[in-house]
């Protein structure tokens, strides 16, 4: 299995991980828009992809985003999409592309890998849990949804 960070020319199997990804999260498959999603922060630089390629086929992928700490001023991460495709878990992809990301954390001098999942993925909270993230049990996570607002 060869990991690395993803380039225009994995574009087309990176865009149908994120399109599976997002139907796991119950979204609609929307092949053409994760493309364009894809394609878009691979171009402009804001996001950081890792991939996991095993004979020749794109088998999962994790995307970062960066962000920033004000209280430690230190630059942090957001590991924000994980995803392995079915016929490849319990392999432990999963593990290999945390322990990318850690990696890729600790050399940009990061203070934080932060992440969040559904409270119903007991078998990814299982794999955070065992590469020692923690649970938050000192702040709550809160999100405006700007969809539905009006100005």
């Amino acid at each position: 299995m060869e990991l690395y960070q993803a380039t225009l020319e994995d574009l087309e199997g990176t865009s149908h991980l994120f399109n599976l990804y997002r139907m796991f999260y119950n979204q609609e498959s929307d092949l053409e828009r994760a493309r364009a999603y894809i394609k878009e922060r691979i171009e402009s630089k804001t996001s950081v992809i890792f991939i996991v390629k095993d004979k020749g086929k794109l088998i999962g992928f994790t995307q970062l985003y960066p962000t920033f700490s004000s209280i430690s001023m230190k630059r942090a991460w957001i590991l924000n999409d994980l995803y392995v495709d079915a016929g490849a878990r319990k392999q432990g992809v999963g593990e290999m592309l945390l322990n990318k990301a850690k990696e890729f954390a600790i050399e940009t001098g990061a203070k934080c890998l932060s992440l969040s999942t559904a409270q119903d993925n007991v078998s990814a909270q299982k794999l955070y849990e065992k590469n020692s993230y923690k649970k938050d049990s000192e702040f709550y996570h809160y999100e405006l949804n700007l969809t539905d607002q009006k100005m």
